[in-house]
């Protein structure tokens, strides 16, 4: 059986990534783990990640939950990091 973590592996992005697309799409992890591996074959979709940190992001700022918006931040940092074909143009 292949477990949550296996899938998080197999997707591209660590598991706080994966949260992120869970938060913003209102799925299970596991479905954002698929979403996940989709994106990340095509040619924007880190960039679609990339965005849906941001729009997360700024849901939590919104809503005046600034810790977990500094723990996004960390995550878009990372994301940014590992994927720098995702980072906007200058």
């Amino acid at each position: 059986m292949i477990a949550l973590t296996d899938c998080i592996a197999l997707c591209g992005l660590t598991e706080e990534q994966v949260l992120a697309i869970a938060e913003h799409e209102h799925v299970p992890e596991i479905v954002a783990t698929s979403i996940a591996q989709k994106l990340m074959r095509k040619k924007l979709g880190p960039m679609q990640v990339r965005d849906m940190i941001r729009d997360d992001i700024r849901d939590a700022v919104t809503r005046q939950d600034f810790e977990h918006a500094r723990e996004l931040l960390a995550v878009m940092y990372h994301f940014l990091n590992e994927h720098p074909e995702a980072r906007p143009p200058l």
